[in-house]
């Protein structure tokens, strides 16, 4: 009985192909049906979208954007520790709104004024 070797290849491709799109498309639909967006989800690479002040989730935008370069728990990474800081409230949000180094800029539709206070009372309780 003589069998030909690519035939399991080609239906493991197959498979695989079929699994790549199956799991994009159950995650878009999550996207989309969950009713909230996050920050990050709304205003796309590098912040969100306006939010205001009355629901705005400092620990969540914190963590959906600045978590990634300054540490899980904001102790420090490749960028400095922000819990805890020893910055004063101007001295954040100009690095906030001009983005220094390599950190993205965060604009005034991605982030209100109100909100960076938020953000800056959630940094110095850590």
């Amino acid at each position: 009985m003589n069998r030909n070797p690519i035939v399991p290849f080609i239906l493991i491709i197959f498979l695989g192909i079929g699994l790549v799109f199956l799991l994009s498309s159950q995650g878009a639909n999550e996207e989309e049906g969950d009713g909230e967006e996050t920050a990050s989800e709304e205003g796309g690479e590098g912040g969100g979208g306006e939010a205001s002040s009355g629901d705005f989730d400092a620990e969540g935008f914190a963590r959906d954007n600045c978590a990634s370069c300054h540490g899980q728990d904001f102790s420090g990474g490749m960028g400095p520790a922000l819990a805890g800081t020893s910055l004063a409230e101007e001295d954040f949000t100009a690095a906030l709104r001009e983005g220094p180094g390599s950190m993205p800029e965060f604009t005034q539709d991605q982030i209100a004024d109100e909100d960076v206070t938020t953000l800056y009372e959630f940094f110095s309780e850590q």
